[in-house]
Parts: structure tokens; sequence; C-alpha cells
């Protein structure tokens, strides 16, 4: 079995702060908050997204900018994310919490295709969802960013939680003025 983000500086990806503490960073992951969030659900998440919260469980990252093949209300050529929802609900942040994943579908009106993961600065305007419809929801989710304000536009950011991850940038590697 190929071990989930090999090579990856997990220490270096998150930015410490009082902030993320407060609104994302769950209580450390176990077995059975896995199991409960997931019945709740009704999805299995991606080993590589357990995997990567069991080293911090939510958070906000260093970069938090995703490159898009398409145009979206962000930018023409990327998206940005203000955090990663931990895995549990004792955060606002989290998938069962106040701003969770069923909130975006039942209160929003988001698209029920998957788990809402990480939030954008839109403050709800535009969020980024692990996206179940081809694989059911067992299997490996591709990872989209649904737009509200293009109604509910959804654009494939990347094949696996892992490659999103992987794919996350700094400001500075995007011209805004183009």
């Amino acid at each position: 079995m190929v071990k989930v983000f090999a090579g990856f500086d997990m220490a270096a990806f998150w930015d410490p702060s009082e902030y993320a503490l407060k609104e994302y960073i769950g209580a450390p992951l176990t077995d059975e908050a896995v199991a409960a969030v997931e019945r709740k659900l009704g999805y299995k998440l991606p080993t590589s997204y357990v995997e990567f919260m069991r080293f911090q469980n939510g958070g906000i990252p260093c970069r938090t900018n995703h490159r898009a093949k398409e145009r979206t209300s962000w930018s023409h050529d990327h998206i940005a994310i203000t955090g990663l929802y931990s895995i549990g609900g004792d955060k606002p942040c989290s998938l069962l919490g106040e701003f969770g994943s069923q909130f975006w579908t039942e209160d929003w009106g988001y698209p029920p295709i998957g788990v809402y993961f990480a939030d954008c600065p839109s403050a709800g305007h535009d969020m980024v969802c692990l996206d179940y419809r081809a694989c059911g929801p067992t299997g490996e989710p591709q990872v989209v960013h649904i737009d509200q304000e293009w109604d509910y536009k959804i654009v494939v950011l990347a094949a696996s939680f892992e490659a999103f991850i992987r794919g996350l940038e700094d400001d500075g590697a995007f011209d805004e003025d183009a």
C-alpha cells in the first residue's frame, strides 16, 4: 500500500493562529470520531483526508490558493480557501459543526454531491467539496469548487484530496493583473 503524503512536510503546512484554534482545529482524531462523522454524513472519507487530519485536525494552511482550469468568481485561473474543516463537530468549521457540510446544503442550497470540507474568503459564496457523484458514497471522490454566485457552477480542481493539498500554492504564484 502506498503511504499517503509521502515526503510531505505536515508541520510546515499549517499556519498557527488563535483564530484557527478557535474556529477550525478540532480534538485529536480517533477512529471512533471518523466512524461517527462518516455515519452522520453518509460518506466514507478519503483515507488521505483522514490521515492528513491525524497530524492536525483542521486549520488554516500557509498556502491557500489552488489552480483552476476554468474561470471562477474568485479569479481567472485559481481559487482561494480560508481553512480546512476538522473531522468532528466541536468547532464551527468542522464537518459536523455549526458551518459544517450539511449547513451548506440545507441552509445555502449547495448541491448534495458530497462533503464540503474547505471554505473560501467569500463568506459562503463559494466552497470546496469532496465530490462523490462519479464514485459513490464509499469511493475516492474528486475535489471540486462550487460557486454559489454563478448558479452553483462546479469546477474540478483535483482528482483526489491528496492531489488538492499538494496543489495548494502561495499568493505570489498568481498574477492578479492578468
